[in-house]
């Protein structure tokens, strides 16, 4: 802080005042053209020179090459490289600190060889190195004073300031430049992973409906069984709609009891119940201007189901415990796996609520009536796994394939994903064959199968043997285990007390 206000002492206060301008330009953008545009207009201005340049360094190269130029040359000296150290300004580079010639002819370190190629008559110049976090990153030289003065300390004093607010600027600008650049391959990363993988009419038929589904606003119900890529859907859904920038905000309704649930969707004051020590936001406020997506939404109570009605109709709601009504301004994608029309009957689920839901519904069938998308499903999931496992799998034998067939997959897809990825990693070749499936699909087992073809598996069974199998390839790791099938921690835990698993 001493020495910038020491430097400030040395600036006459109308060459002052321009410099204390500089920050609120060099920042009005994030753009790294606009940056740089601005920094060399404002060093023209400030420091009153016939031609400027701002020469960035290629760490790759060690070169450095001309970003941005004003001045009658500007087009043609941004042709130009310079190895570090040489000429005046590779020289600033290298050696990191400024460098003030008053005439380059007595200045060994002048080469001339830019300027005599576009033809300007270079005398003085006055180079300074552009830094960030203690890292030389390029140089700024201006050249020629005007009406053939000399620079003087002044200058070089007024042109590290300029450099060092010039450089932050700019570091700014390429991170922000990086982020949007990280942003745009996650986004097509992301559009390639929500796909639904297949070729059957089933597929083809929600894929013509999200095509022209998601660009609304309209609410979407998507039902299906448990396993069918219910939520996958909703996330490709608010992948091609036009709040695609906007947070995705999921909910899985069955995992809460009834108090938290409704905390978790509204929030709740301080206060509001014992244990809400403070204020908290709930889903529905974090998805404001995106999208919340309701999983396993037949489960909710009579109360909570009408406050979401509300939503549905008005957009608004009161946090738990609170008295202030907090508009939301969001689109809801609504799952589930039961019957509402038998939950409507038996008066467990609300007429209302059903019909505002509704307005898109979607079926996903399940995996054993569109057994001809297996065979692709098989290769895409290879494909991922191998590659996240670290492991080759590059095909599936023809007994093993027909079994594949054979096999009704109560748990659908999440089934077929958890035994191809138990077949990757407990696989001693680079062939899927039957003795990699697990036994309730390969028959290697009398629990799993009898001599008079596949045994009928319950769900249960088959979501407890899901369980166990993952548990054993993680090594007992449960957050891994709860990773690769796709559900939180907690309701890990729950599915092992319920399903009586453990380790011994």
């Amino acid at each position: 802080m001493e020495k910038t206000e020491h430097a400030f002492d040395k600036i006459s206060p109308e060459r002052l005042r321009e410099l204390l301008k500089l920050p609120a330009i060099l920042n009005s953008s994030l753009d790294m053209e606009t940056v740089l545009h601005s920094t060399m207009n404002v060093a023209n201005k400030i420091m009153r020179t016939e031609a400027s340049s701002l020469l960035l360094l290629d760490e790759a190269s060690n070169q450095l090459y001309f970003k941005s130029a004003t001045g009658n040359k500007a087009q043609e000296v941004q042709q130009f490289k310079l190895k570090l150290g040489e000429g005046i300004a590779g020289w600033v580079a290298k050696m990191g600190r400024p460098l003030c010639v008053q005439d380059v002819e007595e200045d060994s370190r002048f080469t001339g060889e830019i300027s005599d190629s576009i033809e300007f008559d270079t005398q003085s110049i006055l180079c300074v190195p552009l830094k960030c976090k203690n890292k030389v990153i390029g140089v700024v030289e201006v050249i020629n004073k005007e009406n053939g003065g000399k620079f003087t300390d002044e200058d070089t004093t007024l042109l590290e300031l300029f450099a060092d607010q010039a450089a932050i600027a700019i570091d700014n600008a390429k991170w922000h430049g990086e982020l949007n650049q990280e942003n745009k391959q996650l986004r097509e990363s992301l559009h390639q992973e929500m796909q639904l993988v297949g070729g059957s009419a089933a597929v083809k038929k929600i894929m013509k409906l999200v095509e022209k589904a998601a660009p609304t606003d309209s609410t979407i119900l998507i039902r299906g069984e448990s396993g069918t890529g219910k939520e996958l859907l909703a996330q490709l859904i608010h992948q091609n709609s036009k709040r695609l920038h906007r947070p995705f905000v999921c909910v899985t309704c069955s995992i809460l009891s009834d108090t938290l649930l409704e905390s978790e969707l509204f929030g709740h004051e301080k206060g509001a119940f014992t244990g809400a020590m403070n204020r908290k936001v709930g889903r529905f406020e974090m998805a404001n201007r995106g999208t919340v997506f309701l999983d396993e939404i037949g489960t909710l109570n009579p109360s909570t189901q009408l406050r979401l009605l509300r939503i549905l109709q008005e957009r608004e709601f009161e946090r738990v415990g609170g008295e202030e009504t907090i508009k939301v301004d969001l689109r809801v994608i609504a799952a589930t796996n039961e019957n509402l029309e038998t939950a409507i009957k038996e008066h467990r689920f609300r007429e209302d609520l059903y019909y505002r839901l509704k307005v898109i519904e979607v079926f996903i069938p399940p995996l054993r009536e569109r057994k001809e998308d297996i065979p692709t499903l098989t290769t895409y999931f290879l494909e991922k796994l191998s590659q996240q496992v670290g492991k080759k799998m590059t095909g599936v034998s023809d007994e093993a394939a027909q079994l594949m067939q054979d096999y009704d997959w109560p748990g659908n897809i999440r089934e077929l994903k958890n035994s191809l990825e138990r077949a990757v990693v407990l696989g001693n070749g680079e062939i899927l064959v039957a003795e990699d499936l697990p036994p309730e699909i390969s028959h290697k087992s009398g629990e799993a199968a009898s001599s008079n073809g596949p045994i009928a598996v319950s769900l249960e069974d088959a979501e407890k043997n899901q369980i166990k199998d993952v548990l054993i390839q993680t090594n007992w790791n449960k957050s891994k285990a709860a990773k690769i099938l796709q559900i939180s921690r907690n309701r890990l835990d729950r599915k092992l007390k319920i399903l009586e698993i453990n380790k011994d």
